[in-house]
């Protein structure tokens, strides 16, 4: 079957490439302090050099005329060197919008796995993040039992923090 779930590549792609996931992006309203919590909370660390991107070649890749970025990668922890990144950029001109919430259609959260969940969530208040709910923790039958937590980053982002135990 070639498409559809299961499929060995997607549909649109006839000869085999390498596709290799890269990096999630999240817009913010301060970059420097969001990157600071990414980087004092869960170890991402920085890869390469601050970005200041904008002309007109952003303007048409972005449809935003008169688009103005800074912000940097950082590099999420467990994948080694090459590993996806988490592209943290400020827009100006920006938009304001609600916060998510993790029934809303889209990208709904990141989520990190540690070693204990109750670490990382004082950690992340302590760094300007903010409790969603209470802590749970559930068997999930032929997957082991999580522990997890969902949490808003200093800007309202949701967070989700987990840890397995198998059975």
């Amino acid at each position: 079957m070639r498409g559809g779930v299961g499929s060995t590549r997607p549909c649109c792609i006839l000869e085999p490439m390498s596709i290799r996931f890269a990096h999630t992006n999240l817009v913010a309203r301060d970059w420097r302090r969001l990157a600071r919590f990414y980087w004092d909370v869960f170890a991402c660390s920085p890869v390469g050099a601050e970005r200041a991107l904008s002309g007109s070649w952003l303007d048409e890749a972005v449809a935003i005329p008169g688009a103005h970025i800074h912000g940097l990668h950082l590099r999420l922890p467990g994948h080694g060197e090459t590993g996806p990144t988490l592209e943290i950029f400020e827009y100006a001109p920006s938009r304001t919008s609600e916060p998510p919430t993790a029934n809303r259609p889209g990208f709904g959260h990141v989520a990190f796995e540690v070693d204990d969940v109750a670490i990382i969530v004082d950690c992340a208040i302590e760094h300007g993040g903010a409790r969603l709910g209470k802590t749970v923790t559930r068997a999930i039958e032929d997957a082991g039992t999580i522990t997890f937590a969902y949490l808003r980053d200093p800007e309202g982002n949701i967070v989700e923090i987990q840890q397995w135990a198998t059975a």
